[in-house]
This record gives C-alpha cells, structure tokens and sequence, in this order.
C-alpha cells in the first residue's frame, strides 16, 4: 500500500535536516554576509585610487541582516551601514548618486520586517513544540529492551516536519509475553494520525488481556470496523503484522494481516518468515477469526527480526530498481539493533538519493539462552 507521507516517530527530526529556510537556525556564512559586505565595500573604495560610486551596495545589508538577525542585531546593522556611508575619506557617496534616505527607510523597514520574524519564528516554535509533544505522547519511543528482547525503531518522514503518520508500530509486555505491531493505515501524514492514536491504543489494552495474538488481530479489526460506522474514516483499513514472543524468547508467533511478513536474520542470511495472510484491518476480520494462532518460529540465539514499511521494500533508484532489502540485511547486520536500523537507512538513501515514501522500522533482538530451539 504506496502512500505519500506518514509514520510514527521513534526520533526527533534533526534541525539541520530541515534547511534554514524550513526554520532550522541559518549557517553561518549567512549571518556573516552582512558585515563581510560592508568591510567588502570599505575595503574596494580604500584600495581604489578614484572614487567608486558603490554606496548603493549598502542598502542590501539591511534586508540581508533579517534572514538571520532579529531586531535589534538588524538595528545594529543598519546604524552601521548610515555611518559608515557618512564617513568621508570612505567617499561613498561620491558623486552623490546614492541617497542616504532611501537607505535609511531601508533600514527602519527591515528592522520592522524583522521584528514580525522574530514573533513568527517564536510562534512557530511554540507550535512545533507542541505538536512534537502530543505526537510523542500518541507514539512514545520504543524501550531498548523489553523483557527478553531488545528493540529499536527508526523513522524518517518523506513529509518534511512530520513525525506521526500512516505507519505505526509498538512493542509492549503482556502476561502472555511479550507483543509487537507494526502496521500501515490507509491515509497521508498527519490525516492518518487520529487512526493511528485509535489503533495503538486498542493495541495496548488488548496486550493486557487478550489470550492470542488472533485476539489481538481481532481487536485491533474491531476498533478499525467502530470508527468506519462512526463515519469518521469512510472506506478505512490498515495492513498489521503482529509478533507474540514466549516469555524466555525462544519463540516468536507471527499474524501478518495483509502486511510484508517480518525478515529473519540467521547465521549470515536473511529470509522472509512465509505466513499465510489474513485480510487487512477493518474489513470485518473479526467476525471470522482462523482458530489458528498465526505461524511459529523457534528461535536461536543471535537471530534478529527486521520489520520494515513498504517505504523501504519499494524504494528505487533512478533506474527503477527496487532496494534488495534481502540481499543487503545481512552486510549491514550489527549485535546493536539500533545499528542494523541506523545501516539500512544510510544504505536506503545511498540508493535512491531521496526518500519518496516514509521509512519506518522496528528490530527486535531477542536472547534466548545459548541451545534453545532447533530453529525455524
């Protein structure tokens, strides 16, 4: 299922990620541009051995000091340029072509054009905050360990900004053991958010005390089909796989409603876990729940699974090659999950430049003592 946004966040965005004319703070060689142009234009007509009629330069400085400076830094500026511009042996008014009125307005302007900035820029950062703040509480981190089994998820959005989505997962521990989502709503970027809240939240209550992991399905079906008859998603469904983990990690149960089946890493190959699909969330999934409980897979010790969305598996390069998530798991395999995952994105946008789609993972590394279970 192709979407064009959207995903959970499992970390902040990097301010430098969002170029400083996104609302990252500007390098540095923008905030030098305005006092390297006037010693710029210092040094020509010092040098010079006639006169230069350049001072027209210096009422570029003002408005170039508001892409980096707030008011009074701009204030600053523009008292700078009126008096160098009044300095005589500088004789940048010569033969008087340049009017220090006009420059002057300039600058009483771009101090003002500054000053909304600077309250815009405040507001913005407000906002930022708060949404990052009601998105983490909708999505919170993934644990770097829970129970047996040590996770780590990654996100990264193709809608710059973003941080919860269309993709969801979350790994929780229940008397069963221990459970893990990740699925992909029907939706783009922040529209899919409220789903999103919807289907995570009956998640976690159904960890606490739902018998299987078909229950689970089923429950997480049941909240999907609710909202669709509220009429608050018309025509809305998700794709899920669910993982179950015995208590000592030396199993895993997998039910794959409609989604990419988990990628197994063993001994220095990785292959997918074949389980038969169900339908996708919200087609009416729990009104005939299969009585078996997904597929098993027993585990060894050092066996990683790596789920991913479709915005890793469909990512292309420019010739329209799809990334060989199989074939580059296992060079890209480390002991720290957070690694592998760290890896595979580097990897990701080595191939295709740019991400188009968002790229969501989750890995999970569980230990199960040295000799347990003969494998798949």
């Amino acid at each position: 299922m192709r979407k064009a946004s959207g995903v959970l966040p499992r970390r902040a965005p990097d301010p430098a990620r969002r170029g400083w004319l996104r609302g990252a703070p500007p390098p540095r060689w923008v905030r030098a541009l305005p006092v390297a142009l006037v010693v710029a234009v210092c040094a020509a007509t010092l040098v010079s051995p006639d006169p230069l009629d350049i001072g027209f330069l210096l009422g570029a400085i003002p408005p170039l000091a508001v892409l980096s400076y707030g008011p009074l830094g701009t204030a600053l500026l523009g008292g700078l340029v009126i008096v160098v511009f009044n300095v005589p042996p500088l004789h940048l008014n010569h033969p008087g072509n340049t009017d220090l009125e006009t420059i002057g307005f300039v600058a009483v302007l771009s101090i003002f054009v500054s000053y909304v900035r600077s309250r815009r820029d405040a507001q913005l950062d407000l906002e930022r905050t708060v949404a990052e703040a009601a998105q983490r509480a909708v999505v919170p981190p993934v644990p770097e360990r829970v129970g047996p089994v040590r996770c780590a998820g990654l996100y990264r959005a193709a809608q710059r900004g973003t941080l919860v989505g269309g993709d969801f997962f979350d790994v929780r521990r229940g008397s069963r053991g221990v459970r893990a989502v990740m699925g992909d709503v029907q939706g783009h970027g922040l529209a899919a958010v409220s789903t999103v809240a919807s289907l995570l939240g009956a998640f976690r209550e159904a960890v606490l005390d739902r018998p299987d992991l078909s229950a689970v399905a089923a429950a997480l079906d049941r909240r999907l089909v609710a909202d669709v008859e509220e009429d608050r998603h018309p025509e809305l469904f998700a794709t899920a796989v669910l993982l179950e983990f015995s208590g000592d990690g030396q199993a895993v149960r997998v039910v794959s409603c409609g989604h990419p089946p988990p990628v197994l890493l063993r001994d220095g190959k990785a292959t997918e876990i074949q389980v038969a699909p169900w339908t996708p969330l919200g087609l009416g999934l729990s009104d005939g729940v299969p009585r078996q409980d997904g597929h098993t897979v027993l585990l060894r010790p050092g066996d990683v699974l790596f789920l991913s969305s479709d915005g890793v598996t469909e990512a292309r390069d420019a010739r329209g090659t799809f990334y060989p998530l199989l074939d580059r798991l296992p060079r890209l395999a480390d002991a720290d999950p957070a690694v592998l995952a760290d890896r595979v994105l580097a990897d990701v946008l080595a191939h295709c430049g740019t991400v188009r789609d968002d790229v969501t993972m989750l890995v999970l590394a569980p230990r199960p003592p040295d000799g347990g279970g003969p494998g798949v």
